[in-house]
């Protein structure tokens, strides 16, 4: 067969050198890979694994990640999660699986098995485990099966939640074998919903009806997803028309689970209100000094507990009750300063009162801003306000707003009990029905309007701190609410706590329920120019109170 070649075809110096390089290029992609580095883990049923999860084909990689599922490699939801991440992979030269941290553009590399640290290593030098997404299912799948091992039921309750999302045949059979000895309720229905869920791809249509009646009280996403598109196009006319039913159902269970949320927030907005105007009330009421700087109180309180939050950063939750009384000292005393040096000598003069009360509101933003910060500063919420309580899949309450509403009501019980049951409220009611009276009635009235502006400055600081945990604290936060403020006692009748409690909710209920259709700056507007039309027939508000605030 060689008789057909030149005679010295074979000898290098006659071969061409483009067909040389040619024929070692070949060599080396022919016989290379036959003695290529196996990846090194320490130990050799490790190495067969994760060497084919490094090297070998997609059907390959599937079958190992199976396999490694059955080793005794511990923290494997870790090693799953890295591959999926890219926080997991090989570097090319030593063939060690390797834990990597980018820096800048390099790796700190730290081996997977033994956590010796490996130094830095330039991009190049490492390769991820390359995954399909039929491998991405496949690992989030074996996540949640390592998940429903776990002690822990919201771990549990997690991994459900995950194939909830799209549940498949092989998880409802995964589900269908724990489900006996599944102890936790709340997992348990989590676990018989994916199933039934995953029911509704079953190609017999007497499966799908019959799964269609275990998810129509179900309101979670997935399974409203899922009921619209058999409501929408199903192959079985039957399925359609109860899939439509159910649809119809849900979606108005929907929109009245919505207006109940929408409540909520409209109560906690409405609670928020009361406290911002409840001093306000008492202080207008019995002074009838229209204060401008009632805001900047409400901002001093929330400055207090964003201090004590820095001077005491281990221990939020004590900070906070802590800048109760603190606040309340703060602002109260500033209260009772504003009144002894300024407004004192303003009686009678309510123009004179306002422009000198806005110019000391402008004088605390300026105090503020020099000395703490002109910018914006958060408050932590503690760990007993942060979260939320799920009633169900489309409604939650949230455990800041829900405080804010037990700590007005108890804030107003408190005033309630001081204005009725103790004889400093004797005196401030007595003022505020008839000066005159009480003056001939031997009630000091200058003791009793320090002392009553005091406390309604002091509550206008605890305003600020429930404020603080809603938003952050900035040298203008109570602008936003002196406006509203004095709707509310205005809407609710002058100097009346039940008509200030009364009043504010039910402005923050509309407020809140406007806004879907209007807009939050619009439905404040309609806000005020029916208060303003309402003022116009009951010039008393809801609640009149007898006495000079309200006959002037």
């Amino acid at each position: 067969m060689l008789k057909c070649f030149p005679k010295n075809f074979l000898h290098t110096d006659k071969i061409p050198m483009n067909i040389r390089i040619f024929t070692v290029m070949l060599l080396m992609l022919t016989v290379l890979p036959l003695y290529a580095a196996k990846v090194d883990t320490g130990n050799d049923d490790y190495d067969k694994i994760f060497d084919r999860l490094y090297q070998g084909s997609f059907d390959e990689k599937q079958q190992a990640l199976n396999a490694l599922m059955q080793t005794d490699l511990e923290d494997k939801k870790k090693f799953l999660q890295g591959i999926m991440d890219k926080s997991l992979m090989v570097h090319k030269k030593s063939k060690k699986v390797v834990w990597v941290i980018k820096q800048d553009r390099q790796y700190q590399m730290t081996d997977a098995f033994s956590g010796e640290d490996l130094g830095l290593a330039k991009k190049r030098k490492v390769k991820k485990f390359a995954i399909n997404n039929q491998m991405r299912s496949q690992i989030d799948a074996l996540i949640s099966t390592i998940d429903l091992d776990s002690s822990d039921p919201q771990k549990r309750l997690a991994a459900v939640n995950s194939m909830l999302a799209n549940p498949a045949a092989e998880h409802a059979d995964l589900l269908r074998s724990r489900l006996p000895t599944e102890s936790d309720e709340e997992v348990k229905q989590a676990m018989q919903l994916t199933i039934a869920l995953a029911a509704l791809n079953h190609e017999d249509s007497q499966v799908r009806l019959t799964a269609l009646d275990d998810v129509a009280d179900s309101l979670a996403p997935a399974v409203r997803s899922k009921i619209a598109a058999m409501a929408a196009d199903d192959s079985d006319a039957a399925v359609q028309q109860k899939a439509g039913k159910i649809e119809q159902t849900q979606q108005q269970r929907v929109e009245i689970f919505g207006y109940v949320e929408t409540l909520f927030f409209g109560l906690s907005l409405g609670s928020v209100l009361v406290l911002a105007a409840i001093g306000l009330a008492i202080t207008f009421g019995v002074m009838g000094v229209i204060n401008m700087a009632h805001g900047e109180l409400i901002m001093l309180g929330a400055y207090t507990t964003y201090l004590l939050q820095m001077a005491m950063p281990d221990s939020v939750g004590l900070a906070l009750l802590l800048s109760i009384p603190a606040a309340f000292m703060v602002s109260g005393l500033v209260g009772i300063g504003i009144e002894r040096s300024v407004i004192r000598f303003l009686y009678g003069r309510p123009l004179e009162t306002l422009l000198a009360t806005f110019g000391i509101s402008l004088v605390l933003q300026q105090v503020v801003r020099t000395v703490i910060s002109p910018q914006n500063v958060p408050v932590a919420n503690p760990d007993w306000m942060s979260g939320f309580i799920q009633i169900n899949s489309v409604l939650s309450i949230t455990y800041n707003r829900l405080y804010i509403i037990f700590f007005c009501l108890a804030v107003f019980a408190l005033l309630f009990f001081l204005l009725k049951k103790t004889r400093l409220g004797l005196e401030v009611r007595a003022v505020s029905q008839n000066r005159a009276m009480a003056r001939a009635m031997g009630i000091r009235s200058s003791r009793v309007d320090a002392l009553t502006f005091g406390l309604g400055s002091g509550v206008a600081g605890v305003a600020g701190v429930a404020l603080s945990q809603l938003t952050n604290v900035g040298p203008n936060l109570g602008q936003a609410y002196i406006v509203d403020s004095f709707m509310v006692v205005v809407f609710g009748g002058v100097g009346n706590l039940w008509g200030t409690l009364i009043g504010g909710m039910s402005l923050g209920v509309v407020n809140k329920f406007m806004e879907p259709w209007t807009g939050a700056v619009l439905a404040k507007i309609l806000v005020l120019i029916f208060i303003i039309l309402f003022i116009q027939k009951r010039p008393r508000g809801l609640f009149p109170q007898k006495g000079r605030a309200a006959e002037g």
